[in-house]
């Protein structure tokens, strides 16, 4: 039927069922082949999918914000939830870069390989993990086999290092974390990969960085651990040495940079297979002086850019 001069248009309501269902199907499956995949240009402009590392969200968030101010086209969309949330996004394929504050494991390259997934690593950024205690908490100092025996619970009262006679409160962030496998493995582990130690029962699993950050500041007998990104001066960062011999070691930038600080890692960003396009562009942004800089002024450790 004819709605005005020169237009066409169809009454499904008159049409019969099969034929009205037929004409249904097949503008659905144009409309599903118009629609911009992610990472792909479409009328919204370029859309990115960044998930994972509650470590990362801040920085990446700021990343983003920056980047799309300078090119108004992007469109990343940046969402936290812990370094395993975006690695298996990743492996799913419904993410374009996976955040993530550790490497990802044997076994999940293989589910992505087994999933037609090609995980690619980009280290972005580096970071110390600063063991961090109340600001009225006596103790300056620790070694890494005495954060071993505290936070599997071989040590449970202050005392029993220096400080006064008060039981230790354990803040750990969530297994899904990476900075909680990191700090297993090299802390708590010791870096031994045959170890079977886990953190103590007793340690209380905190669903992000802000949370172990606003514990610390009310309970003087706690003790936990951020990325340096996270401390604020309202809380006291321990001094690490990795033996008794010492020296005993500030986490900073440049403690970082030079190797002294014994518990600093890389962060990562994961693509399926090497990035192209729109997301090739956005991080080489982020790795160049001006995306580093960043990094700096949300207290991380810059790469150094050539």
């Amino acid at each position: 039927m004819i709605d005005r001069p020169g237009r066409w248009c169809y009454n499904l309501n008159s049409m019969h069922k099969p034929i009205a269902v037929s004409i249904l199907f097949i503008l659905l499956i144009v409309l599903a082949a118009c629609r911009p995949a992610a990472g792909e240009a479409g009328e919204a402009g370029v859309a990115i999918q960044n998930v994972g590392s509650d470590t990362i969200v801040n920085l990446a968030l700021a990343w983003a914000e920056t980047y799309q101010t300078q090119n108004p086209d992007a469109r990343i969309a940046v969402t936290g939830g812990g370094s395993g949330t975006g690695i298996a996004g990743l492996i799913n394929g419904t993410v374009n870069i996976a955040n993530a504050s550790r490497q990802m494991k044997a076994e999940e390259m293989e589910a992505a390989e087994e999933n037609g997934i090609t995980p690619v690593e980009h280290v972005i950024a580096r970071d110390a993990i600063a063991v961090i205690v109340h600001p009225s908490n006596p103790v300056d100092n620790l070694t890494l086999p005495q954060l071993s025996d505290i936070f599997s619970g071989r040590i449970t009262n202050w005392s029993e290092i220096g400080g006064e006679d008060r039981p230790i409160v354990l803040l750990s962030r969530e297994s899904n974390s990476g900075t909680h496998v990191y700090f297993l493995e090299q802390v708590v582990r010791l870096g031994d990969k045959h170890a079977s130690i886990l953190f103590s029962p007793d340690t209380l699993l905190m669903p992000s960085s802000e949370g172990i950050s606003a514990e610390v500041r009310q309970n003087p007998n706690s003790i936990g651990y951020d990325g340096l990104g996270y401390v604020t001066p309202d809380q006291k960062t321990i001094a690490v040495a990795a033996d008794a011999g010492g020296p005993f070691v500030p986490p900073s930038i440049e403690t970082v940079n030079s190797g002294a600080y014994p518990i600093a890692r890389d962060l990562y960003m994961y693509t399926n297979g090497e990035p192209q396009g729109a997301i090739a562009e956005y991080l080489n942004w982020i790795r160049s002086t001006e995306g580093q800089k960043i990094v700096g002024e949300l207290g991380f450790v810059p790469l150094e850019v050539e």
